[in-house]
């Protein structure tokens, strides 16, 4: 899609072309149906606009919810976008800090601009592609939020007179995906410049903590039980080294390094009666022991990130299971042992073992009827199955 397309859809001839379309699309009608008669009255070209960004709404949803049936997206954007809740979540951190002035330094399509803006924010974006600039545009004006967006290049913008810089660098080079900083836009050493003042920037969640630099925090976030990303926020923003973030149905929870009494306090120790699995955020934050601390618990193995302890706790930084009995190891035994039990349906949760979970179901052949859960991991160095029961 370029400029001239996308200008064109927001005109009213375009809309009512994309009302049109939803409706083809809502009604089941077939892709190439819906292409045939969108094109008796439009271009072969502007119907594939509409009917291209009818069917990114539709993929929207998983990130913005109900807003993706107002907004627009080109198909790299939404890809990049950050996920409407992390975004939220980040606004609404920004406007405790008593940020009142934001700018994003390279918006893309506007998803952060969108919660900052709704959070009461007054926000103004600039990217390098005009298209990008045009869709962020028109979706602060489809959402009724306020907001200044231009094409411009982040690097050269002065962005002082704003309470908080945000930026959201693409990790991509020209073989795809990068998770080399080298590969960024704008590069790492324009990021460790950004980070001298307060500011927020989105990275990559397996940033390596080295990397991290010095005063700022390392927030990592998921949503759902999903890592999404990290952040570093700098400055006055910056209240503890490093940060977990986890966002569910029930609402946030955050921990952090402060509440990590580290691992020389917690142990290592036997598996008891119960068995805590820390969220990815918490395990790429380096703050598994602080969920055992939290659980009056202890490690199974130093290098292993499962949790254990004798009492039950239902804690946001981890999913809980209870630990019903230790089972054999090697797979022959295994086997038998499940087959015993007549277990047919067999969850597998592994963690520091070379194991392929769909490979192993396969070999166990079961076909019992009885549905289980079992954890492959290593305590204190050996090799161990559990069967384990969520609670």
């Amino acid at each position: 899609m370029d400029l001239d397309d996308f200008r064109w859809l927001l005109t009213d001839e375009g809309q009512a072309l994309l009302a049109e379309a939803t409706t083809l699309v809502a009604d089941g009608t077939p892709a190439l149906a819906a292409g045939s008669a969108l094109r008796r009255t439009t271009t072969p070209e502007r119907a594939a606009t509409a009917l291209t960004q009818v069917e990114l709404r539709g993929r929207a949803v998983a990130k913005f919810g109900d807003l993706a049936a107002r907004m627009y997206f080109t198909p790299d954007a939404l890809e990049q976008a950050t996920r409407l809740r992390v975004a939220r979540h980040r606004a609404g951190r920004a406007a405790a800090f008593g940020t009142q002035t934001l700018v994003d330094l390279g918006c893309g399509i506007g998803g952060d601009l969108v919660a900052a803006a709704a959070a009461g924010i007054v926000c103004a974006g600039v990217d390098l592609d005009p298209v990008r600039v045009a869709v962020a545009e028109a979706n602060l004006a489809a959402l009724g939020l306020p907001g200044a967006v231009q094409v411009a290049d982040a690097t050269t913008v002065d962005h002082s007179g704003f309470d908080l810089a945000f930026a959201d660098p693409a990790r991509r080079s020209g073989a795809g995906r990068s998770f080399r900083v080298e590969d960024w836009t704008p590069p790492w050493t324009w990021v460790e410049d950004l980070l001298r003042r307060d500011a927020c920037v989105k990275v990559a969640p397996g940033i390596p903590h080295a990397l991290v630099p010095d005063g700022v925090e390392a927030e990592w976030v998921s949503d759902d039980g999903e890592v999404k990303e990290a952040a570093l926020w700098a400055g006055r923003t910056a209240t503890v080294a490093r940060r977990a973030t986890v966002i569910g149905e029930g609402g946030l929870a955050t921990i952090t390094d402060e509440e990590d009494p580290g691992p020389g306090v917690v142990g290592v120790r036997a598996v008891g009666r119960y068995l805590y699995e820390p969220d990815g955020a918490v395990i790429r934050a380096g703050l598994v022991t602080a969920v055992a601390a939290g659980v009056d618990g202890g490690l199974v193995d130093p290098k292993i990130a499962y949790v254990t302890a004798d009492q039950p706790f239902r804690t946001p930084f981890a999913r809980s299971y209870r630990v019903l009995e230790t089972l054999p190891y090697r797979e022959k035994q295994l086997k038998a042992a499940l087959r015993e039990r007549g277990i047919g349906r067999l969850t597998i949760k592994k963690r520091g073992v070379d194991v392929s979970p769909e490979a192993l179901r396969k070999r166990l052949a079961l076909s019992g009827d009885a549905e289980a859960t079992i954890v492959l991991t290593r305590v204190s160095g050996e090799g161990t199955a559990l069967l384990v029961e969520p609670f």
